[in-house]
């Protein structure tokens, strides 16, 4: 059974200072609720405090996160010698710092993990402020590194960047370092209660965490419209998914391809017309 009692949206921020309004950490769930939080700090003990609230209440919650779960092919072995998303997930917990404030090394790690690999990359971009040889400033100055440049989810999905692009326009590579360490420590205070889709079975456990993409009801979000583009858009994707489960379709929107167990997948991708028609 794919049946949940809550379902949650998470928004996230890899902003080095608390930030609140556009850009930053949103949570909302189908009812409607919308959180701002300024830092990832705070936004780890609110998603604490709504698996301990419904596990205690013996009900189950899928919270969905923006952020990639996973990267190409390749990666995960190179740099940790297991070909296992989960495994890069558990060096990431041991080699990012994040304050309360929301400082964090996150360009030091990436300059660390480019090391793992051949030529120069795969991560690139960098505060030029920082001297650090091993993470390229741009894009183009990377060469031999051996990775493919997007995952077949990042392919497919329109607008999807790559994870290796931790800053400019559109950069989602610094959301996925600080993300995932704090998905890895949820997992771990709330074991064995969490699965993390499509790694691990989902069927039965009371909290799923699934990797989303709001962008893909771009077109809704935009006609919804509002101040803040993060607040609708988690309201809006977390109320689709609500329909559809509502409607019996959420099953079918957990069907992953096989390269998923090792990149991740999106949760709806292949299903947009029918998200869409559920968002409307």
């Amino acid at each position: 059974m794919l049946d949940f009692d809550t379902i949650a949206i998470v928004d996230w921020s890899a902003a080095s200072k608390p930030r609140m309004g556009k850009d930053s950490i949103w949570l909302g769930t189908q009812a409607g609720a919308c959180t701002n939080l300024p830092t990832r700090a705070l936004a780890e003990d609110a998603l604490a405090d709504l698996i301990a609230r419904h596990l205690a209440a013996g009900k189950r919650v899928l919270i969905g996160a923006d952020f990639a779960f996973g990267y190409p092919k390749g990666f995960a072995a190179a740099l940790t010698g297991r070909a296992e998303a989960l495994a890069v997930w558990d060096w990431l917990a041991r080699h990012i710092e994040d304050a309360p404030d929301n400082r964090n090394n996150r360009f030091h790690v990436a300059a660390r993990m480019n090391r793992a690999f051949p030529g120069l990359g795969p991560f690139w971009f960098r505060p030029s402020a920082l001297d650090l040889p091993e993470l390229p400033l741009k894009g183009r100055a990377r060469q031999g590194h051996g990775m493919a440049e997007f995952r077949a989810a990042d392919a497919a999905a329109r607008g999807a960047q790559s994870v290796f692009k931790l800053g400019g326009a559109g950069a989602v590579g610094s959301q996925v370092l600080t993300g995932l360490p704090v998905l890895w420590r949820l997992r771990a205070r709330f074991a064995p209660h969490v699965a993390v889709w499509p790694f691990e079975d989902i069927r039965t456990a009371p909290v799923v965490l699934a990797e989303v993409f709001p962008s893909l009801l771009a077109a809704q979000v935009a006609q919804a419209g509002g101040a803040v583009k993060d607040a609708v858009q988690v309201r809006l994707l977390a109320q689709a998914l609500w329909r559809l489960q509502g409607a019996g379709l959420l099953a079918a929107v957990f069907d992953a391809p096989d390269c998923a167990r090792e990149e991740g997948w999106i949760l709806g991708l292949g299903f947009e017309g029918a998200l869409a028609q559920a968002a409307s």
